[in-house]
């Protein structure tokens, strides 16, 4: 089963701070909109979402269909596909991805430890 593209999405309370926090380690801005509370930060391959009154805790992401690049690949897993497998292992899923639809779609899961894994597939 491949996950596709990885990054973690930070709860911030202040955008500008962390992201001049993050820029200090050096991560760079690839994307995203200040204006509306969120930027996507790069470092090599590894990618952190800032995201400010959004959601009260961090969230691990994976996107299925992406490049860490924010490309879209080839050959990928669909999210339904990884929900199915998901399930047939007596993984409980927190929310789910239509399964009746092609194309984009996200479900998400939650580890032992309650920390959220949103699986989200923009292609």
């Amino acid at each position: 089963m491949n996950l596709g593209a990885f990054s973690i999405s930070l709860a911030v309370k202040d955008l500008a701070r962390s992201r001049d926090f993050y820029e200090k380690l050096g991560f760079e801005v690839t994307g995203g909109d200040a204006a509306q509370g969120w930027q996507i930060l790069k470092n090599g391959d590894r990618v952190i979402g800032l995201f400010q009154g959004m959601f009260d805790k961090n969230i691990m992401t994976f996107n299925p269909g992406w490049d860490q690049d924010g490309k879209p690949t080839a050959d990928f897993t669909d999210v339904r596909e990884i929900q199915r497998q998901l399930k047939a292992r007596g993984i409980k899923l927190e929310s789910e991805a239509d399964e009746s639809t092609r194309g984009p779609a996200s479900f998400m899961v939650r580890d032992p430890d309650g920390n959220a894994i949103l699986v989200d597939q923009h292609v």
